[in-house]
């Protein structure tokens, strides 16, 4: 089966309960197993930097779903866990975000959809819990390691686990 890295955000409400809901939610609706999953990171907010820090982790899943039906199901998840993309501010506040990242070696470019996700090698905060589960894999040429060498990681800490 492909396999798909997926990034998890959040900074509104309890985002560790979310992410555990998400992460469950994801493999049923996909019929996914879990390969990977990061620990969660607390970093500094992207983009709108006037609010809560954000918690951000990475998971690696095998899937049957096509890139396609796979984001539709993210998006449904992340709606269902209270999520409004229709009216968030652009990098504002929000109880869940999953971002497609990689889908094996695909390469597409869509409305919609593009694959690899055109930014995650700018964002340290991708990239570190990314780092976690796949440092070395190579995602549209380059690898985790290699583009985390190129950014700032001050204000991104592991936080502890979760018993």
């Amino acid at each position: 089966m492909p396999e798909a890295l997926i990034a998890l955000g959040g900074n509104v409400g309890d985002v560790r309960a979310t992410f555990r809901r998400a992460i469950s939610m994801i493999c049923g609706m996909t019929q996914a197993a879990l390969l990977a999953r990061s620990s969660d990171y607390a970093t500094p907010p992207w983009g709108e930097e006037q609010q809560d820090r954000f918690v951000n982790a990475c998971i690696a899943i095998d899937t049957s779903l096509d890139p396609h039906a796979l984001l539709f199901s993210l998006h449904k998840i992340e709606k269902r866990l209270g999520r409004d993309r229709a009216n968030e501010r652009r990098w504002g506040p929000r109880t869940l975000d999953l971002d497609l990242l990689a889908y094996d070696d695909a390469s597409i470019v869509q409305h919609g959809l593009t694959l690899p996700h055109p930014r995650m090698f700018e964002r340290a905060f991708v990239l570190v819990p990314l780092m976690d589960i796949a440092p070395d894999q190579s995602i549209g040429g380059r690898t985790p390691r290699e583009a985390l060498a190129t950014l700032s990681t001050e204000g991104i800490e592991r936080l502890p686990e979760l018993h």
